[in-house]
């Protein structure tokens, strides 16, 4: 359980794991903070977008639809590695989950299956969408991979966690797929490596 990082220092946390970073307008300002708290926080979220383009993945990110105004996340990670910081505080991406999760996490032990959704996530993880379509087809690029696992250890890095502070969507809340093309298993021992 931590305080959340200031913006700045969060880009100098990504920048410093050799992150390649796109600021998208008052990324800093913008958030969800009018409607509840931001942090404590406890780990990283990783997420798939269900979108194809960059342009338009990164802008409905930034901006949400109808039923939920964004952003969407802090980062959209590109195809191309390119990760695009779109908001900064509480941001609607976790959503309700699995308390269950949420203790293993701040213990950083081995995760329990799902099976309920009782606690807000959305002030307690950083989130990151991942631009694919999460059909299980679409590629993710080597770029993008590395990109993933860099913006994982940067913010464990920071706050001195271990890669068991990484989860993804499809751990956190029942029903959930995402990410899809990729284990966050191997994804947490990416990131292990990384931070020795």
């Amino acid at each position: 359980m931590a305080s959340p990082m200031s913006a700045g220092t969060f880009l100098r946390a990504l920048r410093a794991e050799g992150v390649t970073v796109v600021e998208v307008g008052d990324w800093e300002h913008h958030n969800r903070n009018h409607k509840g708290p931001w942090g404590p926080v406890n780990g990283v979220m990783i997420h798939h977008t269900v979108t194809s383009g960059t342009a338009r993945t990164v802008a409905l990110c930034r901006d949400g639809h109808s039923e939920l105004p964004g952003p969407l996340c802090h980062g959209v990670i590109a195809k191309d590695g390119k990760v695009h910081l779109v908001g900064y505080g509480r941001a609607n991406h976790a959503g309700f989950g699995d308390d269950d999760v949420l203790r293993a996490v701040v213990a950083e032990k081995s995760l329990p299956p799902v099976n309920e959704a009782n606690t807000d996530g959305n002030p307690r993880f950083y989130g990151f969408e991942c631009e694919n379509l999460g059909d299980g087809k679409d590629p993710w690029p080597q770029a993008q991979l590395e990109a993933i696992e860099k913006v994982s250890a940067a913010v464990c890095r920071h706050h001195g966690w271990t890669e068991k502070s990484v989860i993804g969507h499809l751990e956190w809340q029942p029903g959930k797929v995402d990410p899809r093309g990729f284990t966050m298993a191997w994804l947490r021992g990416r990131v292990r490596d990384r931070l020795k």
